[in-house]
């Protein structure tokens, strides 16, 4: 789930592959870091020169890719990223320089020009992968540490910034300084609850009309494929294309006829789902977590190991209901329990607790596409109830409109930032570090 640092479902699509980075012969020295990091247990090293005199290093360890550069004056400290949710069925990669094509948006940029070594390790599936998020940064961490890296700073973006909140709330001594960037900083339950709201609303009120989404309207299960069918692997990017274009098409539809005619059925529409939802009536704030619930609902159920958010008992409302359309509503709305193991594993990988050590710099836009507010507002709630405001500064960054790729439409950008403001949270998380002293503004 991003936009740079996590990319949103259509801005992933759309990406172009792009050329890889110029080939450039390592210095004598260079080769004997590489040689150290194979010793320190890296496969598969492919390691090239940077025009400014520093290398990126591509490899493996214990079988997941990773990606670092390393400055011409490293000073022996690194930061490590973890980036955010990708389509299943997508590969399982990270850049293999990541400062030519910098995941975080800036933030691993302007700390490796200040003599960071940056990188990041792909996690062992697409989609939701906090658990091995974990595992597999913390592995990068200590192969790192065994080439006499000192101190480690971490930071993560939307999926990846719930992976950073695991990281220091069960791991506290293992970094200097954390940054959660438009992060799922709250609970997986909250976050999945808002998808399978807006889905379940959306499929209410546009049930018989033009607008109804593709595919099976079953909230628990996919409505779409990501994946083609068997035999067609090669042509997954057209497939997941045509897909996306399917689903966002309807709502763009949607969209277009309610500004058309903003006292119309189709305004009308909009207006209920974003009420029912408590979701902004934004092309961008519908069209991505209802694409995101339509591709991944198995994969959540997979990888949670059941349903993780259940709306039995729960009583849908909205100021512009009637009595009468609210209790149609209610007893019309498509109803899922959710299941105990997958809310005790969403529990452990996570469900923030508020106790961490590790300064935390953490920044939402408070209009998101697909992150809400919401995360922000739980994490400052329980830091408070734990008595840790000493080790969280809260910002909260301009929200920004994009436009929707293929739709003629802009929305709420999912990770609005810019690299000026990516560099301003590196610089504001190292000074924190360094001088000891909390930042004084920009607090909510």
């Amino acid at each position: 789930m991003r936009r740079r640092a996590s990319a949103t479902l259509v801005a992933l699509l759309l990406a172009g592959c792009g050329s890889g980075p110029e080939r450039r012969a390592v210095t004598p020295a260079q080769q004997q870091l590489v040689d150290r990091m194979t010793a320190a247990g890296a496969a598969d090293i492919d390691a090239n020169g940077r025009a400014d005199g520093g290398m990126s290093v591509a490899g493996t360890l214990a079988g997941r890719p990773f990606g670092i550069a390393v400055p011409a004056r490293w000073n022996g400290q690194a930061v490590l990223f973890a980036n955010g949710y990708s389509i299943p069925g997508s590969p399982v990669s990270v850049p293999a320089d990541p400062v030519a094509k910098d995941p975080s948006g800036g933030f691993l940029t302007a700390a490796y020009k200040q003599g960071f070594a940056v990188g990041q390790s792909a996690f062992d599936k697409p989609a939701m992968a906090v658990k091995s998020g974990v595992a597999n940064t913390l592995r990068l961490r200590g192969w790192f540490e065994r080439l006499g890296t000192r101190r480690f700073y971490l930071g993560g973006a939307s999926m990846g910034g719930n992976i950073v909140m695991a990281l220091i709330e069960q791991h506290p001594r293992a970094f200097a300084g954390a940054m959660s960037a438009c992060g799922v900083t709250g609970d997986w339950n909250s976050e999945v609850g808002s998808l399978v709201d807006l889905r379940a609303a959306y499929n209410f009120y546009t049930r018989g009309t033009k607008y109804e989404l593709p595919g099976n309207h079953d909230i628990t299960a996919n409505g779409v494929s990501p994946t083609p069918p068997t035999g067609l692997g090669f042509a997954r990017a057209p497939w997941l294309f045509w897909q996306l274009k399917r689903m966002s098409g309807v709502m763009a539809d949607l969209f277009k006829a309610a500004r058309a005619n903003p006292s119309g059925p189709e305004a009308r529409i909009v207006a209920r789902i974003a009420s029912v939802a408590k979701a902004d009536a934004d092309p961008a704030s519908f069209i991505f977590p209802i694409m995101t619930a339509m591709v991944s609902m198995e994969d959540m159920r997979a990888s949670f190991g059941g349903v993780v958010y259940g709306n039995v008992g729960k009583v849908y409302d909205s100021p512009s209901l009637t009595p009468g359309e609210k209790a149609e509503l209610n007893a019309g709305i498509q109803r899922v329990a959710s299941d105990a193991p997958a809310r005790a594993f969403a529990v452990q990988w996570h469900q923030s607790t508020g106790r961490f050590t590790t300064p935390l710099v953490a920044v939402h836009n408070r209009h998101d596409g697909l992150v809400f507010a919401e995360q922000a507002l739980l994490l400052k709630q329980r830091v408070q109830v734990a008595g840790n405001q000493a080790h969280l500064f809260q910002l909260w960054a301009p929200s920004l409109q994009k436009d929707i790729p293929g739709t003629g439409l802009k929305g709420w950008a999912h990770c609005g930032f810019n690299p000026r403001q990516a560099a301003v949270l590196w610089n504001t998380l190292h000074d924190w570090v360094e001088s000891g002293r909390k930042p004084a503004m920009g607090v909510y």
